[in-house]
Order: C-alpha cells, then structure tokens, then sequence
C-alpha cells in the first residue's frame, strides 16, 4: 500500500495498521514525563499549586478565596483539579500532563497527515521535539492543549465529509474551554480554508494580501492609536521561523535550532533537485505556503504582550507562544516531501540531542525542587513564602520560580501566586483581599521580580532565595519586615 492510500483509509483501520507503532511512538513521547520525580514545565507547579488551593476552597479551608466558572483557559485546570480529587495531586500532574502530549502530537499528525494526504512518520521526531518545546516548558497547558486539540479539528475538516464536519463542530467548544488562543486560530484557518477555495485565478492571491494587511493595519493600531500598555519585546523576526520553539534552556538549544533549519533546508533543496521536473506537488503546496507566510507575517507584526486595562492581566508572550503555529504549517509543507531514509535519521538524530539536552536541565530544575522541598519543609504549617528564584541568564525559560509554589502544596502558601489576582483563572480573590495571596497582580510581580516594599498590611512573610552564586540550587529563608524589599543580594560563599 502506498503513502498516498493510507489517505483513505478510516480512522479504524489506519489504528489497526498501524497500532504497535502508534504505542511504541506513545510510549518514548512519555519518556520525559516520568524520567524526575516531577514535571519540570514553567507554570506548571502553579496549575498544581492552584488546583490545591482549588480542593480547599470547596472544603472551606481558604479564606478570602473562591472559585469562578469560566469558558475559556480552564480546560487543563479542570481535568487537573478533579483528577486530583480522585488519584491525588502527583499522579493528577503525570497523567493529565501525559494526556495533554499525547493529544497534542497526534493531533499535529493527524494535520499534517490530512493536509498532506501521507503519514507523516518521517517527521515524528521533529513533531515530538515540537511538542516538549517552548510551549510545553512554558508550562502553558491550556494554549498546549488548545493547539493540540485544534489541529485535530482540522484533520478532520480537512478530509471532509458530513461526519467529518460534525466532529469539528462538536471539538470547537473544546477548544476554546481550553483556550481562546487555539479556538481562534481554528476558526480564522477554517475560514481562510473555505474563502480560498471558492475564489478562482489571482483572485486567490487578494485572500492572504488582504489578511496580512490587516495586520499591518493592527500593528500600526497597536503602535499608534492604543491607550493601554503594549509591549514590542518580542523575539527577532529572523527567530520566527516555528523553528524557535526549539530554543529553552540555554545557548546551545540556539545552536540546535539552527542546525534543525539547516536540516530542512538541505531536505527542501534535495527535494527540489530530485523532483525537478515534476511540478504535481505545487498545487497542494500552495495553500500551506501561504497559511506559513500568513502566519510568519503575523507574529512578526504583533506585540510580545499587551493589557488591555490597567486592573486586567498582561496577555502575555504572545509572538512567543504563536511561532508553535508557524511550526505546525511549517511541517505540513515539510510532509509533502518525499521521506527519504536519510530525513528520518537526521531528524531523530537532532531529537535525540534535544531530548538529552531537556533531561540534564529539567534535572537541575528537579534538584532544586527537592532543595525547596527541604527548606520549606522547616517552616511552620500555614507559613506565607515569597520565592525570588531566578533562572541563568542564557535560559529562555524564566519561570522556575514556580517551583516553590509546588514545594509548598500541604504546607505553606505563596504569598506572591500571580493566578488569584490576575482574574484570568479559576481561583480569585475577594474585593477584601486573602490572607493567603496578594490581591495584586502588580505586586505579585514585583514580589517575584524583587522590587516589592513590605506593608505593615502584609501578614507575616518569608523569602525563599538563591543564597550561594556558585550554587544556584542553593536556597534560604529570611523573614520580611516591614520597608524589607523582595530583593537580596546574598553574602559571598565561605572559601
């Protein structure tokens, strides 16, 4: 049977082929899930941290606190919550995360299978890389499982098919329950999709110039006209490739990133000299070269973060989080290619580096847990911490100061969680403020960034903070008084 037979087959069927394949690939994408004793994921101890205060607030046991019922960016939150009631909050991080990888590579396999009418087996290490990127470091679940769950919808619009259209229809709530992020990019391609195809001639030329001239016109908007704060700091255009979604834990991930580029563009060249004479690819081609334009376009002329009220929380690392996008229309291009024994090798080769890389610094990031872990541990129950833990200078990955949050589940609280005030989740605050967590997003950021001054309306605090520059895991407790900043400058190591 050929690559382009397996297009026809049912889902049932193409399971049936293909199921010890589809396991063993399942088993090592969940390698990096079980291989520390926790999932070291940016704001990923906050969601479990959360989903704790969570549990005591249905009991009753967190003053100040309730709970909200939302439509959007709650999806990872709830399936964390209330596998939490049942199997406890270390299991509930393992599977759900688990579900949320799984969901998000198959999904973007289905897609490119669709988009591309092969089975993209050749890219399956490119993909699994793409899922355990920046997305998925970030600790950004809700986004992660928006796209993965999106990319499933149009794997099935794609095919078409009444029965096809339906599970679309019936997935796109899912979608934006997980986050608004993913549903939107799923109803503006779906659109594009369907505007595109009933244009003729130039006339489908005029689809993506007028999309990217709204852009320019939203750009120069944002630049110009918008009375809230708007933040450019986004990354270079020349990062915007999808391909940096690769760069996480240091310089070397850069080097990767451009060696995967590098990779691709010795796969794209071969391609063009082998198949020289045979132009049938281009017209499939087309539509999801200009679906990548679109969307490289895009992230180049959007802002990094923007805050639409003062009070609101910062949508932040837009451009960032989007390039996951560029990378997924980046690999739909990339599945038309003829696979060739030699794209496998190399790209299961680089993944290999990437994933060898991932397991010693999410290893560094555990050991400094388990030394949270010990030193909170000597604080008396119920005590209020405010970790300033700061990542290497070279990380792209800046949030591993949430891992005190995790540390602290069953035994202290955090004073400075930026979820409760930032009423962009399930656990808010009331108007009158809790004694557990600040009520301030502002100051919750300037707790964690080190420029916060102590109120005599805080209640008693404690800082959780690096006190040995040649040991970054090292870490101390100094209780806060008032006119005490959250920032400290340890003393010099004992020689």
């Amino acid at each position: 049977m050929t690559n382009e037979d397996n297009s026809s087959l049912s889902l049932s069927q193409f399971l049936r082929q293909h199921l010890v394949a589809i396991l063993l690939i399942s088993l090592l994408l969940l390698v990096p899930c079980l291989w520390h004793p926790h999932i070291e994921a940016g704001d990923l101890p906050s969601h479990v941290y959360n989903a704790w205060l969570a549990q005591l607030i249905t009991k009753g046991q967190a003053p100040g606190l309730y709970l909200v019922h939302r439509y959007d960016n709650v999806l990872f939150d709830l399936a964390l919550f209330h596998a939490a009631n049942n199997l406890g909050l270390h299991a509930a991080e393992k599977i759900v995360v688990a579900i949320a990888v799984l969901i998000f590579f198959w999904g973007v396999f289905s897609f490119v299978h669709a988009a591309t009418n092969r089975p993209p087996w050749f890219l399956a290490p490119g993909i699994a890389m793409l899922a355990y990127g920046y997305s998925f470091n970030m600790g950004f679940f809700n986004y992660y499982l928006s796209i993965g769950l999106a990319c499933f919808a149009f794997a099935w619009a794609w095919r078409g098919g009444a029965g096809n259209w339906l599970a679309t229809l019936l997935i796109a709530p899912v979608v934006l329950l997980a986050h608004p992020m993913g549903f939107l990019w799923l109803v503006a391609t779906l659109a594009y999709r369907f505007i595109r195809r009933n244009l003729f001639g130039c006339w489908k030329l005029a689809l993506p110039l007028s999309v990217i001239a709204a852009f320019v016109g939203l750009h120069w908007y944002f630049l110009h006209r918008a009375t809230f704060p708007v933040d450019w700091e986004a990354p270079p255009i020349y990062l915007l490739t999808g391909a940096d979604q690769l760069i996480l834990y240091g310089n070397r991930y850069s080097t990767l990133h451009w060696i995967v580029l590098a990779l691709i563009f010795l796969c794209v060249i071969a391609e063009v000299v082998f198949r020289r004479k045979d132009n049938s690819g281009l017209k499939s081609a087309l539509p999801l070269f200009e679906l990548y334009a679109v969307s490289f376009i895009a992230t180049a002329l959007l802002p990094e973060n923007l805050r639409l009220t003062l009070n609101a929380g910062w949508i932040g690392l837009i451009v960032s989080r989007l390039t996951i996008i560029t990378a997924i229309f980046g690999l739909c291009l990339l599945g038309l290619l003829k696979p060739r024994r030699w794209h496998l090798a190399g790209f299961a080769a680089l993944a290999a580096i990437f994933f060898g890389f991932l397991y010693q610094d999410t290893g560094w990031i555990n050991r400094l847990e388990s030394n949270a872990q010990s030193v909170l541990s000597t604080l008396p129950p119920g005590a209020r911490i405010v970790p300033t833990i700061a990542a290497p200078a070279d990380w792209r990955i800046p949030f591993i100061n949430h891992i005190a949050d995790r540390a602290c589940i069953a035994h202290c609280f955090t004073y400075s969680n930026y979820e409760a005030p930032s009423q962009q989740f399930r656990v808010r605050t009331i108007p009158q403020g809790s004694p557990l967590v600040t009520s301030s997003e502002d100051d919750a950021q300037d707790m964690e960034g080190g420029s916060y001054e102590v109120q005599d309306t805080d209640p008693p605090l404690t800082q959780l903070y690096q006190c040995n520059p040649r040991d970054p895991t090292k870490l101390c407790l100094r209780p806060l008084h008032e006119g005490d900043t959250t920032s400290f400058t340890p003393p010099p190591p004992s020689p």
